[in-house]
């Protein structure tokens, strides 16, 4: 915490030095980015309403090449063999900024923009971790550095990095290992929520993969003894499994689903597959932890005399955090502040959180901005931005697109993010990431001490993906 409080003072003197700069970029920068509400609006919107999930994500991707390549950017399509991710630069030199952008829905979560439970008749998947808005706040900021440098109030480059399936998909991992923030100086990256934050909690490493057991089919009644189910095979690795949880760390997290179990109840399944995700916060913990989950999976396998093989699916890294970026981001998250909701809004809101089984704060949070706090504490989630903060120092903050107390991956984040409320918050996502771009394009010195913090806490570690050298899981959706 001494380290974080040096950092705010710190951050606020180089404030103060650039303060005659950066005041006018800055008002200029949130007064045009708003005007441009009702358009961004409608690009997350149409989004949200395509829905697909990762890299499945053409309509969604190619639309937000077209937004940056019609606002002057150069895009490069299908990078890291992975169609639909990219990468779109203006500028050139020093510095170079990078944001994120993602697109990817998730399976299950059709739902209408209303207050109540209602899918989406003929659709599966819906945005309920709100990467429509992601996306689409993170193109804007780029767009609004453009317009800085095109006008020549700031030199170097501006990227917005493309990042398809980051629900499970890893998409970020293979482009970390492409090499393609090699020469990227700071990234920023943001994700939708319930809460005006800056990022200051790290991340839980993760490995996922489906093993999928082969066995032999016959009469379930008729001759049982001349078949070997599959289906036994993965009920043999689960209860294994679940065994296991007696026996590893605390912090640990696995989980699984059934992806195939057969398909009648008169036949001896000859295939089965489950699909499982080992979490920890220390990357190194997940690998062993995946390890003997790979033995549990033999060991079944080998009990009910059938063949088991797995596909790595997914791995990503904790998240490495820069105090010094976090505690400049603030400020500019400050700047901005909260959501306010009209009326409409607030009602919307109520019958939301009406929802909701447990208790929760008013509706009034989204209009705060909490305070710069560090949590020593990993959370529940994964995210492969975790790869890239081993490559580059990063920071990230959410903004209170959903209603307070809405969880993520819900029908009710599918909802928020189909109107107004999921727009406002995404807005002030897009103004704070290009203040901070702003700072860091005109505060050398800020780059600087992001840099030594980075060096310091990475060490002597030498990045290497979790996933190993396997090609991305293109069809890990199907």
């Amino acid at each position: 915490m001494k380290f974080l409080h040096l950092s705010i003072l710190l951050t606020v003197h180089f404030f103060a030095r650039a303060a005659d700069i950066d005041t006018t970029l800055k008002a200029g920068a949130m007064a045009d980015l708003q005007s441009r509400y009702d358009d961004y609006k409608k690009i997350a919107l149409q989004i949200w309403d395509y829905a697909e999930v990762g890299y499945k994500e053409v309509k969604s991707s190619s639309l937000l090449q077209k937004t940056l390549n019609d606002a002057g950017f150069t895009v490069k399509a299908g990078v890291a063999d992975i169609p639909t991710a990219f990468v779109a630069t203006y500028g050139s030199g020093s510095p170079v900024i990078g944001i994120l952008a993602e697109f990817d829905a998730l399976p299950g979560l059709s739902q209408q923009a209303v207050p109540e439970k209602s899918p989406i008749t003929g659709k599966n998947a819906g945005h309920g971790c709100g990467h429509h808005l992601f996306g689409t706040a993170s193109v804007a900021a780029g767009i609004e550095i453009q317009k800085l440098m095109a006008s020549k109030k700031l030199t170097g480059t501006i990227r917005v990095y493309g990042c398809p399936a980051e629900e499970g998909g890893s998409g970020k991992v293979y482009m970390v290992r492409a090499g393609l923030f090699s020469d990227v100086d700071v990234v920023i990256h943001w994700h939708p929520g319930d809460e005006n934050r800056v990022t200051l909690t790290s991340a839980l490493a993760n490995k996922s993969a489906k093993f999928r057991f082969h066995g032999l089919a016959a009469h379930a009644a008729m001759s049982p003894d001349k078949g070997r189910s599959a289906l036994d095979g993965v009920e043999s690795m689960d209860y294994m499994v679940n065994l296991m949880r007696e026996h590893i760390p605390q912090e640990t997290r696995i989980h699984y689903v059934i992806t195939n179990g057969g398909k009648a109840p008169n036949v001896v399944p000859d295939f089965a597959e489950v699909y499982y995700y080992v979490r920890h916060p220390k990357k190194e913990e997940v690998a062993r932890i995946f390890d003997w989950v790979v033995k549990a999976g033999e060991g079944a396998a080998l009990g009910s005399q059938t063949t088991m093989d797995y596909e790595v699916i997914g791995g990503t890294h904790d998240l490495l955090l820069n105090r010094v970026l976090a505690s400049a981001m603030q400020q500019n998250l400050l700047l901005v502040g909260g959501v306010t909701y009209s009326p409409e809004e607030q009602a919307f809101a109520k019958k939301i959180q009406s929802s909701f089984t447990y208790k929760v704060a008013g509706i009034e949070e989204a209009a705060t901005v909490k305070p710069l706090k560090e949590v020593n504490d990993a959370g529940g989630g994964s995210t492969d931005v975790g790869d890239v903060s081993y490559a580059v120092p990063t920071v990230g903050m959410s903004s209170a697109t959903w209603v307070t107390g809405t969880p993520a991956h819900s029908w009710q984040a599918t909802a928020c993010g189909g109107t107004d409320i999921g727009a406002k918050g995404m807005m002030v996502a897009a103004k704070t990431m290009a203040l901070t771009a702003i700072d860091l394009f005109t505060t050398p010195a800020l780059i600087q001490r992001a840099k030594e913090e980075f060096k310091v806490g990475k060490g002597d570690y030498q990045y290497k993906a979790l996933l190993g050298d396997r090609k991305p899981a293109l069809n890990y959706r199907d």
